[in-house]
């Protein structure tokens, strides 16, 4: 069996006021949005991604051909893993801090009973040594859509620096292992799209230097 089908990932930065009976404690939302994109990896190689803005550029929309990883007789051992470092450079006024926010990603697993597929994405900030993680295992056999959603702790450590912009990473990944070897079944393992949401109240916790 072949799979051509390209793999999207979708990240939304959406702003929102605190709600009415709690008080703001964040910056004006109108004065937080993204600057730029950069991204690479085998997952996402230079040229294989479009992206598009917002026009108040408080979200992006990346599409990915790549994303795919795969398993089986003829298939290379490289294509069990496949990988993605996004760099998204956010404005900010000064003052404040964020913490890491919630993403949801959706995908597609066809793997036999032998085969396990992971899908994890760690999240830091440039200049910070510290990170924080988050994976899912999807065991075979299975055949269809998956969903999971990444919420990170509002207790995190991983804070944005105090200043107009900070430089959020993620590096995702989506691989397949096999416990036979070499793997006589083939798999495959996408990752579909990836919600990203910036909130005063749901995702996004704010707090002033």
């Amino acid at each position: 069996m072949k799979f051509t089908a390209s793999a999207i990932i979708a990240s939304f930065f959406a702003l929102s006021r605190a709600a009415p009976t709690a008080p703001a404690v964040g910056p004006d939302p109108s004065l937080v949005y993204v600057t730029h994109i950069n991204y690479g990896g085998s997952g996402c190689p230079v040229g294989s991604i479009a992206q598009s803005f917002s026009g108040d550029r408080t979200y992006f929309t990346l599409i990915f051909d790549q994303f795919i990883a795969s398993m089986g007789p003829g298939i290379p051992g490289t294509e069990s893993r496949k990988n993605c470092q996004i760099n998204v450079g956010i404005r900010y006024p000064g003052g404040y801090q964020f913490s890491i926010f919630e993403a949801t990603y959706r995908g597609f697993a066809d793997l036999p009973k032998t085969q396990t597929g992971t899908q994890k994405a760690t999240y830091y900030f440039s200049g910070d040594n510290r990170q924080c993680s988050a994976e899912s295992i999807i065991k075979g056999p299975i055949s269809r859509d998956y969903v999971f959603t990444d919420k990170i702790s509002t207790e995190t450590n991983v804070w944005s620096p105090c200043g107009v912009e900070g430089l959020l990473n993620i590096n995702s990944q989506v691989r397949i292992t096999s416990t036979q070897n070499p793997p006589k079944e083939q798999g495959q393992l996408t990752t579909d799209s990836l919600d990203g949401k910036f909130q005063q109240i749901m995702a996004l916790n704010w707090r002033k230097c």
